[in-house]
């Protein structure tokens, strides 16, 4: 059927919004009102006359309203195929009249888990009948229209008008399509708070995966691909896909994985100085921390400068005018911050096509969840890495122990470099990073690449030497052979904080001390890919 009149509603809703205008435009159209409970009460102090669905089955609620809807009475009525001699029969002999329009939301299982409902609780909040009707609706959708959200009735409303009542099968499938994926979330939820946090199962029989579309993208990594952002559905953290954007051009695929990447490394330093990470294609090339923001920001950008022009700032803090101003001598094409003050904002504003992102706070680092990898044929999936070490943790393996400036400056470096992709070599001084070297297929070649890095940047800035002098140095992994630790000795690292566990540590160790290096071992190695 093209065009299926509306002539009877079942309505049956936990989000009440807009509900009684639209009912009102239903019975003035002549349409025959049958609701449940509360949103029957509803309709009927709004002055609307309504029929009960305990009028319609014959059969009172019970179980405390558990059992009210689930009756053939109600479901012949949306799954009856009305122009199959069959169902036509069965629906006479049996007094089976047809619903024509169902309104249903379920039950807020979402909001009851996230203000911290007791398990009883929660259980009640599965709506059982809710998802029932709408599937059926929704199967049915040839003859049956399902609206499961309010911000749908307005287009609904205007279909019907067109159509004298009636409505076209391109909305009722469209509808259709919203529903299924709206039992779909809901059922994910559920599951998902069963496996997690009922159960404690990291990795259940079946995963569910859900979410909502929040934007379609320009396009995805490359211009011939298509992309979009979704957020997930039920309890989650705040982050970069909940940021308010306060200016600029739409955010593409790489900016929002650039910033991502940005974000996650800044709140390292939630608890420590001023901090400000420059990150370019998902990698940062400068960090720094420094008793001001904007004196973070020129010892961030002084260890790359080159690759910072176009890159993704964020900072762990209120962003002030002066270091927006500095930010704004160079071409950049996101900032972050938790925070922006006015004057800040006023010197942003200039830069339209720069985007300026304001994130309300910072993701704990330590946070739990999984993370999921898509393959060909499969999905790998993993806890995320929110491992830490702290100093207690270090073991000094070398005949000298670091100082306590080194010991800082490892700690540094280290908190930089597992955030690098692999494999990542990382010099810090004094707070900063003076040299990375990331995504390489050896760590030798890493190590070289950061000291080259740094050697640039003391030419740049016309220093007598690259600050990787006097330098910790921070891999993410072990080093498998001694040559990556010489490479950074070369380039005047004096200490050294690696995971250790290699079968030629003791090589690697024997060079560290014939350099006279400092070395420690985490016990945790960061892998990045």
């Amino acid at each position: 059927m093209t065009t299926v009149p509306i002539r009877r509603a079942l309505l049956s809703v936990s989000d009440k919004s807009g509900l009684a205008d639209l009912a009102a435009r239903l019975a003035e159209a002549g349409v025959e009102l049958i609701s449940t409970g509360g949103t029957a009460q509803a309709l009927r102090n709004a002055g609307l006359t309504v029929l009960d669905v305990s009028d319609v089955t014959g059969f009172p609620e019970i179980m405390d309203g558990r059992v009210k809807t689930l009756h053939p009475l109600v479901h012949g009525g949306l799954l009856g195929v009305r122009d199959d001699p069959g169902h036509a029969a069965a629906m006479q002999a049996h007094g089976i009249g047809p619903i024509d329009l169902v309104i249903v939301n379920l039950y807020p299982f979402e909001e009851t888990v996230m203000r911290g409902a007791d398990r009883a609780t929660i259980i009640e909040n599965i709506d059982i009948g809710g998802p029932s009707m709408v599937r059926s609706a929704a199967k049915n959708h040839a003859y049956v229209t399902v609206l499961t959200d309010p911000a749908d009735y307005g287009g609904f409303l205007e279909e019907m008008r067109a159509n004298g009542g009636a409505t076209t099968l391109a909305l009722r499938k469209r509808l259709a399509a919203k529903a299924f994926s709206a039992t779909a979330v809901y059922d994910a939820m559920i599951s998902q708070w069963f496996a997690f946090a009922d159960q404690q199962q990291l990795f259940p029989p079946l995963l569910a995966l859900n979410g909502y579309l929040a934007a379609e993208l320009r396009y995805g990594e490359n211009p011939h691909q298509r992309a979009a952002l979704y957020t997930p559905a039920g309890p989650h953290g705040r982050g970069i896909a909940q940021a308010q954007q306060l200016q600029g051009k739409e955010l593409s695929y790489n900016n929002y994985n650039d910033a991502d990447a940005a974000l996650e490394l800044a709140a390292e330093f939630r608890e420590t100085d001023p901090a400000v990470v420059i990150v370019k294609h998902a990698n940062p090339c400068g960090v720094a921390q420094a008793g001001s923001l904007r004196e973070a920001w020129q010892r961030a950008l002084e260890c790359d400068s080159v690759s910072a022009f176009g890159g993704i700032v964020c900072v762990n803090t209120e962003l002030d005018l002066a270091t927006a101003e500095a930010i704004c001598q160079i071409f950049t094409e996101v900032v972050i911050a938790p925070a922006v003050s006015e004057e800040a904002r006023a010197v942003f504003a200039r830069k339209k096509n720069l985007r300026l992102l304001v994130t309300g706070g910072l993701p704990d680092p330590r946070r739990g969840g999984l993370s999921a990898k898509p393959i060909t044929g499969g999905l790998l999936v993993q806890s995320r890495d929110n491992g830490a070490i702290s100093q207690a943790d270090l073991r000094v393996v070398t005949k000298r122990a670091p100082t306590e400036q080194e010991l800082a400056d490892c700690l540094f470096a280290w908190t930089v470099a597992r955030h690098v992709k692999s494999n990542a070599i990382v010099y810090a001084r004094d707070g900063a990073t003076v040299g990375i070297g990331a995504g390489q297929m050896n760590r030798r070649d890493s190590s070289r690449i950061a000291a080259l890095k740094a050697a640039e940047a003391a030419e740049t800035y016309g220093w007598p030497e690259p600050r990787t002098r006097g330098s910790a140095v921070a891999s993410d992994a072990f080093f498998p052979f001694a040559d990556g630790l010489l490479a950074a000795a070369e380039a005047g690292a004096t200490a050294v904080i690696q995971p250790g566990g290699s079968i030629r540590d003791e090589d690697v160790i024997a060079a560290a001390d014939e350099a006279g290096l400092a070395m420690v071992f985490t016990g945790m190695r960061h892998f990045r890919h």
